[in-house]
């Protein structure tokens, strides 16, 4: 265990393959037995954990995180506006999808936000974490740390497990409390730099057309209402109405079903513009790719000067059949270029983007006619047309856990399953949802939890906490809180977590208390990972787009993690008696 803390602490090697190899020793010692190293990987909250990863990247894909931020930031009217239209939703989204991805969402968006309505990204950035992180503490399902708790408490006590929304009573006081003081004291403690997240001046450039769709919720709204006017690193260049060209575009300018929108900007934009809803690529050939466009994505690739047919056009080449890809874009020497794509006469060391199946990176890497290769990151076309069938899943099964028809797992199991069956997210996409670190890492803890247990060292911890306040259940409380939130700061939370467990059983159990309230607050103490950047993968995501120094979350999250602490300890046993 020493060995672990230490190799955690210290070491850049990977958690998974620390606690793996820890698990492994203890194995080969007698320490642990088979089955109770393998405990881990039947444990129904880590399973469960396994399940929401599919069923939050099945929402991701159909486009309801991007549409609830599009809804959420609005227009803010001074920094308190919009920390406020910041938190708030995504406390909300958090406390019912996995924080990671909200967050992930999130990230380019606020970055662009900051940008636009020129507010530093250092005041809004850390914000977005701790409200993703403090949101989770709401609901049994908002964090993973959460579920794994439970499920160690069912499996120690069948009946022992908390209600989906039962948590709440401590987690919206925790969410109101961390809102005012980012709201009274975020400016003095937060930052003021403008982030790490920008466009770099020298990217390639390209020139898009997207078709405006009959059905497009921008039909009848004006350039500034269709938010196309302050886009970062891409700019409306013209507009194509029927025969009439319409350049300079004023923002008062209404968009008409069918017009044709002339984009120019950086690759990621390009990928941005191409996932809003009610725009389509205008190239026609896109249209006639055997692949499902929910399986496609963009390729960046430069042409060889081995090209075959180098003399000849795009519409010549028939390059579509060829290569079963797409031309949506050309760059030549980071310049756009505007023209047709069809007449277009493709050069030696010219950049091509793509749509096209997902295995085209793989297949034509060592081709002749590519010099390079290169798949766009979360370039898969968003599904909006399966918005709302996601969302009415997500509130069924949150319907039927609400309502004690179903267990959690069971409920997730089958909203991951219809996830699957209506195409919300493909099987192979569901495959690719999985994170193994963080379950391999969830794993590993609860068979070195049962070390601990099997061992007696819980026991032994325990009695000394116990001592340490003189028996008293409130003394013990706020020692466990602080415990659990300091090695939440220094290794995973969920890591922590799962090795406290059996300390905290072991100390109810020696004291005769009920164990609700000592469980309760472990898990809010393991979400309590403000003060170090390391401590949980939230403030890992907005470090680098918030230009973030690790004093910075200490100078934030330090008193943050105090006043919670004090808060939960007064507020827990008002609530859940010992």
């Amino acid at each position: 265990m020493a060995g672990a803390f230490g190799g955690l602490l210290f070491t850049r090697i990977a958690p998974d393959a620390i606690l793996c190899a820890s698990v492994g020793l203890l194995l080969l010692t007698g320490v642990l037995t088979p089955a109770e190293a393998l405990a881990g990987m039947s444990n129904e909250g880590m399973m469960t954990v396994a399940i929401f990863f599919i069923v939050a990247n099945a929402l991701t894909r159909a486009g309801v995180v991007a549409w609830a931020s599009d809804i959420i930031l609005g227009r803010p009217r001074n920094r308190i506006s919009a920390l406020t239209r910041l938190m708030l939703p995504v406390a909300g989204m958090s406390s019912v999808l996995n924080n990671t991805p909200v967050v992930a969402m999130l990230v380019p968006a606020v970055a662009n936000w900051a940008k636009r309505f020129q507010i530093p990204a250092s005041q809004l950035m850390m914000p977005l974490s701790y409200a993703a992180i403090v949101g989770g503490t709401c609901t049994l399902v908002g964090t993973s740390t959460n579920l794994i708790v439970n499920g160690m408490m069912l499996d120690y006590n069948a009946s022992a497990g908390f209600g989906l929304f039962e948590l709440a009573w401590i987690g919206i006081p925790v969410v109101l409390i961390t809102l005012v003081y980012t709201l009274l004291l975020g400016s003095k403690l937060l930052p003021n730099r403008q982030g790490a997240l920008t466009r770099f001046e020298n990217a390639r450039q390209y020139i898009v057309e997207m078709h405006l769709d009959p059905d497009s919720p921008l039909v009848g709204k004006n350039i500034e209402e269709a938010g196309l006017r302050h886009l970062q690193g891409v700019y409306l260049v013209e507009i194509k109405r029927g025969d009439n060209l319409i350049t300079a575009v004023a923002p008062t300018e209404r968009l008409v079903a069918d017009d044709h929108l002339i984009f120019a900007g950086d690759v990621e934009s390009v990928v941005d513009i191409h996932n809003l809803r009610g725009l389509r690529p205008a190239e026609q050939q896109v249209f006639k790719l055997d692949a499902d466009r929910s399986s496609r994505c963009l390729v960046e690739a430069v042409i060889s000067d081995r090209f075959q047919d180098s003399r000849k056009t795009v519409k010549e080449l028939n390059f579509r059949k060829r290569y079963s890809a797409a031309i949506i874009a050309v760059s030549r020497a980071g310049e756009q270029i505007k023209q047709k794509i069809g007449d277009v006469v493709l050069q030696a060391g010219d950049t091509v983007l793509l749509e096209t199946y997902e295995g085209f990176a793989q297949q034509q890497q060592y081709s002749r006619d590519f010099l390079l290769v290169s798949t766009i990151e979360n370039s898969k076309p968003v599904l909006h047309e399966k918005r709302f069938l996601a969302v009415g899943i997500l509130l069924v099964m949150i319907a039927c856990v609400s309502a004690g028809f179903i267990s959690l797992f069971k409920a997730a199991v089958a909203a991951a399953g219809a996830m699957i069956i209506t195409r919300c997210i493909t099987v192979h996409d569901a495959r690719k949802s999985l994170d193994w670190q963080v379950l391999i890492v969830i794993a590993a803890s609860i068979a070195l939890g049962n070390a601990v247990r099997a061992t007696g060292i819980a026991d032994q911890i325990a009695l000394s906490l116990i001592n340490a306040v003189d028996g008293t259940p409130l003394g013990v409380l706020a020692i466990i809180f602080f415990l659990t939130a300091l090695f939440s700061a220094i290794i995973s939370n969920v890591a922590a977590a799962v090795l406290m467990f059996p300390i905290v059983l072991s100390t109810c159990q020696a004291l005769g208390v009920d164990i609700q309230p000592f469980m309760i607050t472990l898990m809010i103490a393991a979400s309590c990972s403000f003060a170090t950047p390391i401590g949980y993968q939230t403030n890992l995501m907005v470090f680098g787009p918030g230009d973030y120094h690790s004093m910075d979350f200490l100078k934030m999250g330090g008193p943050l993690t105090l006043l919670i602490g004090l808060v939960t300890v007064f507020l827990v046993p008002l609530i859940w008696s010992f």
